[in-house]
C-alpha cells in the first residue's frame, strides 16, 4: 500500500534533546493525516528537517506542544517569523497552536519581546488551551484529538491522535512514569514514546527504555517508537533495555525516520 492511503504517515522531524548533535535535531514529529500536517513540538533544528522532508512551512496547519521547555518550543519564534516572509501572504491556511493552560501567556510574554515580528495576519493564527489538570477532547476536520496530563511540568500533556478512520497515535512529550500516559496509549496504533537515558542513569521526570517498555505494554500498543534521546543512549543497548519489558514491534527513533499506519 503507498502512503497516499495511509490514514496516518508520521516522520520524526527530531529524536535528540537540549544536546546539540549533527545526528539529531531536538524534539519535533511530523504527522499527515488526509491533506492536514501537523507538528508535535519544534525544537532547534525542526525547520531544516520540514525541508528535508519536502515540507513547505506554509502548509502546516497545527502545532501541538507537550509543554514549554526550549527543546520542544525554541523554534516557535523562527516559524512564525519566517511565515510573515516576504509579506505575509504565502500563508493560506490558519495555523492553529495547541497546548496545556499557560501557552496563551507564553505567547504573549514572546510577543513582548517580539512584537509584530511573530504575529500573523488577522484569522492566521489560533490558540488553543487543553486541560493540563484532567482528560480533554477537540474535534476537528480530519481526526480528533485527546489529552491527558503527564509527570514533568505543569503544563505538560501527552496527546493522542485518531483519524476519521479509527487510526490513532499517541505523543508523550516529556515525561516520568505515568498512568495517565497508559491510559491514554490503550490500544494505540503508535506510541512514540521519550526514553531520555539509559535505565541505570534515570532522572526524574524523564523516562527509561525498560519503563517505556513497561508503559507500553500495559497500555497494549501495536507499536512502539522510542524518541527523546540523550548522548548517553548512543553508548548502551536501548533495544535490548526495552525488551525487558516489551516484546512487541519497536522502533528507536532517528531524524527522517517515517511510519505509515
Amino acid at each position: 500500500m503507498s502512503s497516499d492511503n495511509m490514514e496516518i504517515s508520521v516522520t520524526i522531524l527530531g529524536s535528540g534533546t537540549c544536546v546539540p548533535s549533527l545526528r539529531r535535531s531536538s524534539c519535533s514529529i511530523l504527522t499527515k493525516i488526509r491533506d492536514k500536517l501537523l507538528v508535535f513540538d519544534s525544537g532547534a533544528g525542526t525547520m531544516r528537517r520540514l525541508l528535508e522532508a519536502g515540507i513547505d512551512i506554509f502548509d502546516i496547519s497545527f502545532v501541538f506542544y507537550s509543554h514549554f521547555h526550549p527543546d520542544h518550543t525554541g523554534e516557535l519564534v523562527p516559524f512564525l517569523f519566517a511565515n510573515k516572509y516576504p509579506d505575509g501572504s504565502r500563508r493560506k491556511i490558519p495555523l492553529t497552536l495547541v497546548a496545556g493552560r499557560g501557552f496563551s501567556t507564553f505567547y504573549d510574554n514572546l510577543k513582548n519581546v517580539y512584537g509584530h515580528w511573530i504575529e500573523l495576519a488577522p484569522g492566521l493564527l489560533n490558540i488553543v488551551e487543553l486541560d493540563n489538570n484532567g482528560h480533554d477532547m477537540r474535534r476537528f476536520d480530519d481526526f480528533n484529538v485527546e489529552s491527558l496530563p503527564v509527570e514533568h511540568n505543569p503544563e505538560s500533556i501527552a496527546y493522542k491522535i485518531t483519524s476519521a478512520g479509527g487510526i490513532s497515535m499517541v505523543y508523550s512529550g516529556d515525561t516520568d512514569f505515568s498512568d495517565n500516559l497508559v491510559t491514554l496509549s490503550k490500544d494505540a496504533d503508535l506510541l512514540i514514546c521519550e526514553s531520555a537515558l539509559p535505565d541505570e542513569l534515570k532522572v526524574k521526570g524523564h523516562l527509561t527504555p525498560s519503563l517505556a517498555g513497561e508503559i507500553a505494554t500495559r497500555a497494549n500498543v501495536r507499536k512502539l517508537v522510542l524518541t527523546h534521546f540523550y548522548p548517553e543512549c548512543d553508548q548502551v543497548d536501548i533495544e535490548k533495555q526495552c525488551r525487558k519489558t516489551y516484546s512487541g514491534p519497536l522502533l528507536l527513533a532517528e531524524d527522517l525516520m517515517k511510519i505509515d499506519l
